[in-house]
């Protein structure tokens, strides 16, 4: 049975994007001992991830078409 190279694809991101979140939790459970640096570097984190995501949205990689 073949199945749609597009299929591989979503299920590549989802993984990808399942692991990246869950690096939340760890990071809202240490929230108060990390300060403002570990704030600030969880934002950017926050904001590499949105652009990852942007990226895929924008080359049509979540289209089922």
């Amino acid at each position: 049975m073949k199945f749609d190279v597009r299929y591989y694809l979503v299920a590549i991101l989802f993984i990808l994007f399942d692991l990246e979140t869950a690096f939340f939790f760890p990071w809202g459970v240490a929230m108060r001992d990390l300060g403002w640096a570990g704030f600030l570097t969880m934002l950017g984190f926050i904001a590499e991830f949105a652009v990852g995501f942007w990226y895929i949205w924008k080359k049509g990689a979540l289209d089922w078409e």
